[in-house]
């Protein structure tokens, strides 16, 4: 069954506040095998004008992805079935680099709903404010929602 498009615009609340850790981002940066020393060293990272180290740029998506997933797929009026989805696309755009000590909140909003083939395709944007309530990054994430077996022969 299709998506409401009538979600399309809905904005969630700004999440409760993700502190940014040191450790976090060298963590993050070892699992991608990234030995850039800005995202580890805080010397580094002052050498290029950063006040400590900086994440790197996909980090975002661990923030983003969770409030979606809070907000969005677990929102019992979309009706999206989890078990059907696929991750589509991913993409960021940066006002400035998360670094560590940022207060990070997100705001999800529902930016599209498509039906294709009787797949569903869900477009978030997760907006990342500071504690100051400044832009840091904007997050694009694509959700495919396979159809059924019957969806599919139905939409032929």
């Amino acid at each position: 069954m299709a998506l409401d498009q009538s979600f399309v615009g809905r904005t969630y609340p700004p999440t409760a506040a993700y502190e940014v850790g040191r450790e976090k981002i060298r963590e993050f940066a070892e699992s991608l095998g990234d030995t850039n020393p800005v995202y580890t060293d805080p010397e580094a990272a002052r050498a290029l004008g950063y006040p400590d180290v900086i994440a790197p740029p996909t980090f975002i998506f661990t923030i983003t992805f969770k409030a979606a997933g809070k907000q969005v797929v677990e929102d019992p009026q979309l009706g999206l079935d989890y078990s059907r989805v696929v991750h589509g696309d991913q993409r960021f755009e940066y006002t400035r680099p998360v670094r560590a000590g940022d207060h990070l909140s997100v705001t999800s909003i529902i930016d599209s709903i498509k039906s294709l083939a009787g797949n569903d395709i869900l477009s978030v944007r997760g907006e990342v404010h500071d504690k100051a309530g400044d832009h840091v990054a904007t997050s694009f994430t694509t959700l495919v929602a396979r159809a059924a077996d019957a969806e599919v022969e139905e939409s032929r």
